[in-house]
């Protein structure tokens, strides 16, 4: 798997919650820039040990060459945690709401946050219960042009704004290597994004 993901993806995602243990022999394998998740289950994960070990994985990433690190904005620890972070890789600060779609302004308040905190890039993702979702989590994008964000609304209502989040400023989106080995509601496979911006920008 990790040898289609470098054959099709520039920048792979190491998810530690779901590969498990063999989190570490994947990541040394991999020669594209890579980002090491270890996501809660309060933000959709399935990490189900013990939070200080949660993020002593994330660190460990550092060490193994991780280009950037997700971690939750709510992440008991986050002031501590980030320094450590930025002294080896880039820091993403991410939020995710599981429920629905906050009101923009909301939206706006929490990148505040994220950055405050010393993000190098934020991520707010939300539950689309609506197509006007995503015309919301592109908005956000517009307020923080000089800044790498990532903004996005999950589920099936959700799809445009995975696939516009980069046309629109995005710093880049999400997809899955194939289909059936999705890590969050309404990814689509990268193969299929491909040929979607092929039509759209001619990439």
């Amino acid at each position: 798997m990790a040898r289609k993901a470098e054959e099709i993806a520039d920048l792979i995602e190491v998810r530690i919650d779901l590969i498990g243990d063999e989190w570490q022999k994947l990541a040394t394998g991999l020669s594209k820039p890579w980002i090491a998740c270890n996501r809660t289950a309060a933000e959709g994960g399935q990490w189900k040990g013990d939070e200080n070990k949660r993020i002593e994985e994330l660190l460990k990433a550092t060490e193994l060459g991780a280009d950037i690190i997700d971690i939750e904005l709510e992440t008991i620890g986050l002031a501590e945690a980030i320094p450590l972070i930025k002294r080896r890789a880039e820091c993403l600060i991410s939020f995710h709401d599981l429920t629905g779609t906050p009101p923009l302004e909301r939206l706006r308040k929490i990148v505040c946050r994220q950055l405050a905190a010393g993000a190098d890039i934020y991520k707010v993702v939300a539950a689309a219960q609506s197509f006007e979702d995503n015309i919301t989590m592109l908005q956000l994008l517009s307020g923080f042009p000089d800044t790498k964000g990532i903004s996005f609304a999950m589920g099936p209502w959700g799809l445009i704004s995975r696939i516009f989040c980069p046309l629109v400023g995005g710093y880049f989106t999400y997809a899955s290597i194939e289909r059936g080995k999705e890590s969050a509601p309404g990814q689509i496979t990268v193969q299929d994004l491909r040929k979607v911006y092929e039509m759209v920008v001619g990439c």
